[in-house]
């Protein structure tokens, strides 16, 4: 059952569009097209997962709680409430405090205590707010409270503005104001708007971009679209047509039609609009039309060897990790680590450990930002924060041979829809994998010694409207962890306007894209991606030094008169003293070590772990634009390419999903968390930011591929050990060659026996995905209103 169909009309009318309502928690279990897995009886997890979302009694317990308690929040039960009452919005796990939980995993204490994190709908206002409690002590008791959650919100407050306190309103003013030239816009666009029936080929569709918004206040502009049917390809079919709206208030005799834009002339009404396109000297722009270049899928006989399968990996002997589910813990080859979720910003991991040490205490996404650059307007200022659209709520079914391999375990999540329970099938999925390369070789003259690399990877994809992010979480064998994002799909194209009575090329765009198609261009853009990592190396008392790699000039007392003094390079070590922002630096002249100055390792050496750019393409990139007009303050810690904070418990996110609909007054301002406070030998947390300066061209048509967006970070050891720790784990070969022939002597497990494969150990059967629908995120004006 799709989920529009079980929304309430209060909920949907609020945030359809969005559809950032849900609070998930992991659950999981193998489907049926997963590997058996290890019995349960066979590993158990050392601890409770503190950090599990509610379960269905709680969230039950905590629903009867706030209904039935007198209370001041005045509630109306989700069936019943229209947009103008409260409502219930999300119910889930408020997070452990670091501090806390430390103290109970490291065995000093008992589990904290759980309270439930509660957002309610405030509609019965003349300003739409949202407003965020803490419920608890979990389970319910005589001593259970109600109370504002705001000690984790430097903004001061516990609620942000709700632009969208009466959507369903907006779109019915909407559709009539539209209506109100449907001979203007058949005759431009050769389509019409079809709110009736979204499943017309020919009809429009319209996407919105948020020009300003305050509490009280909206302004959009929006622009037509082809809607791209048969490819899903609606963003590169963009039509030059755009108008502007301004909501002052919640009450639609105020709204108004302000503007339209077409073929780059500003008419400051409809009447002044409807006169110039009578006029004889109105010019009209062909339509962007859609066709054979969107298609994704080439189903010809394509080159030679396209007929016969590519090589694929399997694993015949089953899984070498484990796996607690009902703790959702997992342990491989010397890691250790609990598994959270969270529907809006997808996977977390709690606890990682390395052989018993704990490394990072908390390793997760907190938000991913687009802003565009272009001439229109909807480029000109067009900016997404995604997780307003629920990251985590859009990670669907994967295909078990395709995302990930056939042999891959595959992970489930079930979440809250404002007082309903709905799941994602296999939207996760766990797996080891063998690198196309050693990890580690030599030759000499009678021997070659080799091993292979084997890594684990814990894989999740988030559909968000026109983009898939892939996001990886992997582990080394030598104690290396990355974090790593891939996107692909379709980019949000510009349309190109020629005159339709001369349908020549014009000059070429290259301020900010490139021309792809017969009235398409591209549209520069930045993919910021933020994520924490509350590092723990060797304890939680750590200091991040920048040793320098620099060149200098030493005179040796053995080195000839002339050749003094030798230019040649050394290191300087730097500690960071305070809170900072730190870019990655030129020519790879700085590492940035993260390390104990009270703990050594056997030859005397400061243990640390090293933050580095991973095997992405190119050095991880931070915002272009100086001082965001359309962002504000609510993403600042996308002007640096990572930074180090001393860690704070009234500081867990760098970000609110909230701050999108706020940008003057955030609910989280991270530009605060930086306030020059001491960092040596501190409780330090990174946070780091993915992305790419996405100079989409034609290759990106029909869509952009992974290979060539990736970026990932990577945190290696740094003197951590005494010697490298993946010989105990890796497997391998030392050959030994002579005049008497060779000699293999294996170090780890080998395979002595051939296998016997099914068809499906190669080709999964997809007849078994289970998904029947997936509710990708709409931008349109037909489904959700607005693209934010």
């Amino acid at each position: 059952m799709p989920l529009s169909s079980i929304y309430s009309a209060a909920f949907s009318s609020i945030f359809a569009f969005a559809a950032f309502v849900f609070i998930v928690f992991l659950s999981l279990r193998p489907p049926t097209h997963a590997p058996p897995l290890f019995e349960s009886h066979e590993f158990r997890a050392p601890k409770t997962n503190i950090w599990a979302d509610l379960d269905s009694a709680e969230f039950e317990e905590v629903l009867k709680f706030l209904h039935a308690k007198p209370n001041s929040l005045n509630l109306t039960k989700g069936p019943q409430a229209t947009t103008w009452d409260n409502q219930i919005l999300l119910a889930e796990a408020l997070l452990p405090n670091k501090t806390n939980a430390v103290t109970y995993l490291d065995g000093n204490s008992a589990p904290p205590p759980r309270w439930a994190r509660v957002l309610v709908s405030q509609g019965a206002a003349e300003v739409a707010a949202l407003y965020d409690y803490m419920v608890g002590p979990l389970p319910i008791s005589d001593i259970s409270r109600i109370l504002p959650l705001d000690f984790c919100y430097n903004s001061g407050r516990n609620y942000g503005h709700n632009p969208y306190g009466d959507n369903q309103a907006l779109i019915k003013w909407l559709n009539e104001k539209l209506e109100e030239v449907p001979d203007i816009i058949l005759d431009l666009l050769g389509s019409a708007l079809n709110h009736l029936d979204r499943s017309d080929p020919d009809g429009l569709d319209a996407l919105a971009r948020v020009a300003q918004t305050e509490p009280g206040r909206s302004i959009y502009w929006i622009q037509f679209y082809k809607p791209g049917r048969k490819s899903g390809a609606k963003s590169i079919l963009p039509q030059g047509l755009y108008a502007k709206f301004d909501i002052p208030t919640r009450d639609p005799s105020n709204w108004k039609l302000t503007h339209w834009y077409y073929n780059g002339i500003i008419y400051n009404s409809t009447a002044n609009f409807r006169a110039a396109w009578q006029s004889p000297s109105f010019e009209k722009v062909s339509p962007n039309l859609d066709g054979n270049w969107t298609d994704i899928e080439d189903y010809g006989y394509g080159l030679l060897g396209r007929e016969k399968p590519p090589p694929v990996m399997i694993q015949p002997l089953g899984p070498r990790f484990n796996i607690d589910q009902k703790e959702n813990f997992v342990s491989w080859m010397g890691f250790e680590f609990y598994i959270a979720f969270s529907q809006v910003t997808g996977i977390s991991l709690l606890d990682i450990r390395f052989k018993g040490e704990r490394i990072i205490y908390e390793l997760g996404m907190q938000e991913a930002l687009v802003q565009y650059a272009g001439d229109d307007p909807l480029q000109g200022g067009q900016c997404f924060l995604d997780t307003f659209m629920r990251m985590g709520a859009d990670m669907f079914e994967l295909v078990p041979g395709y995302d990930c391999p056939a042999y891959a375990t595959y992970l489930s999540t079930s979440y809250h829809v404002s007082e309903s329970t709905l799941t994602n099938e296999n939207n996760i999925c766990l797996f080891e994998y063998t690198a196309d390369h050693a990890l580690q070789r030599h030759t000499t003259d009678s021997w070659i010694t080799i091993s292979r690399n084997q890594y684990l990877v814990l894989r999740s994809v988030s559909t968000v409207g026109n983009y898939d992010y892939t996001i990886d979480y992997l582990f080394y064998l030598d104690g290396s962890i990355e974090v790593k994002v891939r996107a692909s799909g379709f980019i949000f194209g510009a349309f190109y306007g020629s005159p339709a009575s001369n349908n020549t090329n014009r000059a070429e765009i290259t301020e900010y894209g490139y021309r792809v198609h017969d009235a398409v261009a591209t549209s520069m853009h930045d993919h910021v991606i933020n994520f924490k990592a509350d590092l723990d190396i060797a304890g939680t008392a750590n200091t991040l030094v920048r040793v320098g790699i620099e060149p200098v000039s030493v005179s040796y007392p053995w080195d000839e008169t002339k050749t003094t003094s030798r230019n040649t390079m050394h290191l300087t070590n730097t500690p960071t003293r305070d809170e900072t922002g730190l870019d990655w630096p030129r020519n790879a002249g700085e590492m940035y070590v993260v390390l104990n100055n009270d703990s050594i390792n056997a030859w005397g050496e400061k243990r640390g772990y090293r933050i580095m750019p991973g095997t992405g393409i190119g050095t991880p990139p931070h915002l272009t634009i100086l001082n965001s007009t359309c962002l504000l303050k609510s993403a600042e810690w996308a002007s640096r390419d990572l930074w180090v904070v001393k860690q704070n418990d009234l500081e867990p996110k760098s970000a609110n999903f909230l701050n999108f609909a706020d940008p003057e007054d955030p609910l989280v301002d991270f530009g605060k968390f930086v306030d020059g406070e001491a960092i040596v030998q501190e409780d330090l947390v990174v946070y780091f930011n993915l992305g790419s300066h996405h100079i989409s061209h034609s290759g990106d048509i029909p869509n952009t591929l992974m290979h060539t967006s990736a970026s990932s970070i990577m945190f290696t050891p740094h003197n951590f050990h005494d010697r490298d720790p993946s010989r105990e784990s890796a497997q391998g070969v030392r050959l030994e060659i002579g005049a008497s022939g060779q000699k293999a002597r294996y170090f780890g497990g080998k395979y002595t026996h051939g296998a016997c494969l099914n068809t499906t150990d190669l080709e999964p059967d997809l007849l078994r995905y289970q998904a029947t629908q997936h509710d990708v995120t709409d931008f349109s004006l037909n489904k959700s209103l607005m693209g934010i």
